[in-house]
């Protein structure tokens, strides 16, 4: 078993640095403060191939692998943060569905601009009264002729304020069995938006509201019993989560290493404090096992989707290193990397949403368990 990577990833990596080097580290910064989508670094990292990177040649993508999509994440992050989300948007999530699952019409309409920087789609899933108990969703999607009216709220939905189309998550009827997705195109009537809020983290959201909204039949992605193929395309959503949870908590890492190697309290550098030493020895181990995880449920995931229970346990371990080792990182800055002067703090922020986004880390652990025990275990009253 070889852990290394191939001559042709070591050589995919130290271009995607050079790239991110020359194009993405002056505005580094100013990205991460910024509550809009970065347009300015969508257009140069489509320039270079970087989105669509495991979809197929035939759709307008590169053809690669979901570890090639990963490295790319974390050779950005470690430039330009901010800048991995748009690796994230164009090769995990809801446009990994609709390359794997829409028909040629829907990606004749929209795979091309979101390929080229020109657009980004977002997945509409949580509602008001259904979070990690998706299933519990209740937009639905009456037939009207050939079509379907969908009525419905969405609630922190990533990227919702300015993407240009949405992949709803409906209901079609009853039960699991009656959950599928539509696209819906944000332009359409009947589609409004509440008013914006902020994250945490500094990213924008808006409720989205669905009234009496027409769907052309061209536009259902999946109908009645499509729940499993769409949990499994969140599966690789949730790769990308993993990806930029650690590439950030490791750019944290970097930054404070650099920086107890050049500060000195006490007559001293901070390197030279065994206290500060430990504390980078427990960020390693973190980060290295965390590497293991992640590239071990992208690496078996190949061309295809990617295990529920590796992406479970990789997503758990690396949603917490990746904060521990931000969190550990700000403190070795102090007042500097409180400060929004540097990154730090905003990898903190970040990579604390991701313990709760694309699936909380409690709700990975009930699936892990369901895997240690090889049954089911219902969180509902009397389950």
């Amino acid at each position: 078993m070889d852990f290394r990577f191939t001559p042709e990833q070591e050589q995919f990596r130290d271009s995607v640095r050079r790239f991110a080097e020359k194009h993405l580290a002056s505005g580094a910064l100013e990205r991460a403060h910024a509550a809009e989508y970065p347009w300015d670094a969508a257009k140069l990292i489509a320039e270079q191939g970087l989105l669509g990177i495991t979809i197929s040649e035939a759709d307008g993508g590169q053809g690669g692998t979901l570890i090639d999509a990963v490295i790319a994440i974390e050779t950005i992050a470690s430039v330009c943060p901010r800048s991995a989300d748009v690796v994230q948007a164009g090769n995990f999530g809801p446009i990994r569905v609709l390359a794997e699952y829409g028909t040629s019409l829907q990606k004749d309409r929209f795979l091309k601009r979101l390929l080229s920087g020109e657009a980004v789609i977002s997945v509409g899933m949580t509602e008001p009264e259904a979070g990690s108990a998706v299933t519990d969703l209740s937009t639905s999607a009456k037939a009207d002729g050939d079509g379907y009216r969908v009525n419905g709220t969405k609630v922190f939905t990533t990227h919702a304020p300015y993407a240009d189309v949405i992949l709803a998550y409906v209901r079609y009827g009853p039960g699991v069995g009656g959950i599928g997705s539509v696209l819906i195109d944000t332009k359409s009537e009947g589609v409004c938006f509440g008013k914006r809020s902020a994250f945490m983290s500094g990213e924008e959201w808006a409720q989205i509201y669905f009234k009496d909204v027409y769907v052309q039949p061209e536009m259902v992605v999946l109908k009645e019993g499509g729940f499993k193929k769409q949990i499994a395309g969140f599966n690789v959503e949730r790769i990308g989560n993993t990806a930029r949870s650690l590439a950030l908590g490791r750019y944290a890492f970097e930054a404070a290493r650099q920086w107890a190697m050049q500060r000195r309290q006490f007559g001293r550098l901070l390197c030279e404090f065994q206290g500060l030493q430990w504390k980078f020895a427990d960020m390693k181990i973190k980060l290295d096992a965390g590497q293991l995880l992640l590239y071990r449920a992208a690496a078996n995931a190949d061309h295809g989707f990617p295990s529920a229970e590796e992406t479970s346990i990789a997503k758990a371990f690396c949603n917490q290193a990746g904060f521990d080792v931000a969190n550990e990182a700000l403190q070795v800055m102090g007042g500097l990397g409180y400060s929004q002067e540097a990154l730090v703090e905003y990898c903190v922020r970040r990579c604390r949403g991701w313990m709760i986004a694309g699936g909380s880390i409690e709700i990975l652990k009930n699936r892990i368990a369901e895997g240690v025990f090889e049954r089911t275990f219902s969180q509902r009253p009397g389950g």
